[in-house]
Formats: C-alpha cells, sequence, structure tokens
C-alpha cells in the first residue's frame, strides 16, 4: 500500500476537498503492526488515530475482578470508536486493544486529526458516522449481555466461529470473554449440548456434530 493510495480506501475520505486531502496524505503515515501486539491500554492517552487497511483489532474490557469481555473488533476500512472518543474528549483510554492480526493502517497524528475535525465538514462527517455506526454496536453488545439468552449467544458465537466448518478451536476461556460471561456458565452450557449430540469437546477444540440444530437455536 503506497503512501498515496490508501484514501481510495475510505469512501468518506476520497471526497474530500484536493487541499485537504493532500494535506491528510502528507501528514499520514502508512505503518505496520505485529500480531498480538497492545496498540493501547487503560490509562494511556491517544497519540493518533488508525485507520486500518488490512488485519483485526480486537478491543476488549477487563474488570478489577479479572473478567474480560470483547467490545468490538476493527476491520480493513474501519477506526476505532474508543480512540476517537479518547481523541475528541482528551482522556485516556479505557480499555485494550490488540492485533488480533499482523496489521497495515494509516496512522493520523492526533495534531493532524485535531486540525481536519476544525476545518474540514468533509473529516467531521467522515468521523462521526463511522462513531455513530460502532456505537449502535456497542449497545447491541450491551442489549445482548443484559437480556439475550446464553444458550443463543453461543450457538451464534459458534456458528460464526466455525465458518463453514464443523471443528472450532477456542477454549471455554477464550468463549467466556467473547460473550461477556463466566467460563463456568460456558462451561455448562457447552456440556449441555454436548449432552444434546450437538457437539464433541477435546481440550481447546469444539467438534460440531449437529450444525442444523445449532444454527437452529442461533436462529431463535
Amino acid at each position: 500500500m503506497s503512501q498515496s493510495d490508501w484514501i481510495n480506501q475510505f469512501p468518506g475520505l476520497s471526497r474530500l476537498p484536493s487541499d485537504i486531502r493532500d494535506y491528510l496524505q502528507a501528514q499520514s503515515k502508512v505503518i505496520t503492526i505485529p500480531s498480538e501486539t497492545v496498540i493501547f491500554g487503560p490509562g494511556k492517552p491517544p497519540e493518533q488515530l488508525l485507520l486500518l487497511l488490512s488485519g483485526t483489532v480486537r478491543v476488549q474490557k477487563t474488570s478489577e475482578q479479572g473478567r474480560e469481555i470483547v467490545l468490538y473488533r476493527v476491520h480493513a476500512g474501519e477506526s476505532c470508536v474508543l480512540t476517537t472518543a479518547c481523541l475528541m474528549a482528551y482522556e485516556d483510554y479505557s480499555a485494550e486493544g490488540i492485533a488480533e492480526t499482523g496489521l497495515t493502517a494509516v496512522a493520523i497524528p492526533r495534531e493532524v486529526f485535531d486540525r481536519m475535525v476544525a476545518d474540514s465538514p468533509e473529516f467531521r462527517q467522515f468521523v462521526f458516522t463511522a462513531y455513530s455506526r460502532r456505537m449502535t454496536d456497542l449497545f447491541a453488545v450491551v442489549e445482548e449481555i443484559a437480556f439475550g439468552r446464553i444458550d443463543i449467544r453461543l450457538a451464534q458465537k459458534l456458528i460464526e466461529l466455525a465458518a463453514d466448518q464443523s471443528t472450532i478451536h477456542a477454549t471455554h476461556q477464550k468463549l467466556a470473554i467473547e460473550l461477556g460471561t463466566a467460563r463456568e456458565v460456558i462451561s455448562r452450557q457447552l456440556s449441555e449440548f454436548q449432552r444434546r449430540n450437538w457437539i464433541e469437546q477435546a481440550r481447546g477444540v469444539i467438534h460440531l456434530l449437529d450444525q442444523d440444530a445449532i444454527r437452529s437455536l442461533a436462529d431463535q
């Protein structure tokens, strides 16, 4: 990805006036980040806005008791809503961002972000459109955790992780983090799925024996 053509991956930015677009391209930098890198964490101020060109970032929150929950993931063509919020409010991060894969991203420094938000209506629209879309996703996460049935949510996650395969490599703890619940809750529910002959479990592996039954539950 060259320094000059990344902007075309973001329709909202490709419509910037030529002078603003040239400034953004000149002041930003395409970077690569290795897998498993902690990109940001609680108590640290944001230094730049990352626009993801390839790869996936997992944003998660850890409670004082050590329980973790995945809030959302950032994929290619997206930016991180938490970073946007912290940049605009001049606040430190309250969650952690981890590279699930190797990443390629555009780094927009804070001072450039501030100037673009102040001077460019098109850039502001780009930022707030992405922000509002992700906030809607976050409310869906809250609703699922507060009101969703764990058996349905687990079935949905198994179908998602399987991706048309019959084997999932995931521990009970990983599934608990994904669904924002305790490992013991996941273990009990997986045992029930196994009792129904829907799955078979081994250490760190779940074999889906009856995907139709699991999908039927997931669709409720």
